[in-house]
């Protein structure tokens, strides 16, 4: 089986009609996050849908679906699996593929490209944010 399609599909179904704070289509951050991921099918996996469980509630039963390593590491990038964010990230650092991934997404994440493309105060929060992600996961 093609885990790698599969989950391209389901998140393109997913995210269908979202767009990002920038007002692009959501999907396009999740294709950029994948297209990241190098030599490692079930981390490009989880990749594609590292946000549908989060964001995509409706879709998040079709996860169950996949091996489990794509399961486990979607599960852990959705921030309703901690009870804070130092429990959250703690949890990643732990989880080679779930760290992978999550590093892939806020590359993505922080670019200045994608951040000059919001208001200044904004991505001044963003910055700050990713900064923090950044150190909490070593």
């Amino acid at each position: 089986m093609d885990w790698v399609a599969q989950a391209r599909e389901l998140a393109s179904q997913a995210h269908a009609g979202q767009q990002d704070k920038a007002g692009h289509p959501y999907i396009e951050h999740v294709a950029r996050v994948a297209a990241a991921i190098h030599d490692d099918d079930m981390a490009k996996a989880a990749a594609w849908l590292h946000d549908v469980v989060e964001d995509c509630t409706q879709h998040a039963a079709q996860v169950q679906a996949f091996p489990a390593p794509i399961r486990d590491t979607v599960t852990l990038l959705s921030r309703h699996s901690a009870a804070d964010a130092d429990q959250y990230y703690a949890r990643i650092r732990q989880h080679p593929l779930a760290l992978k991934v999550k590093l892939a997404d806020i590359a993505d994440n922080a670019h200045p490209r994608r951040l000059l493309q919001l208001a200044p105060a904004v991505a001044d929060r963003l910055r700050g944010k990713y900064a923090a992600a950044l150190a909490a996961l070593g």
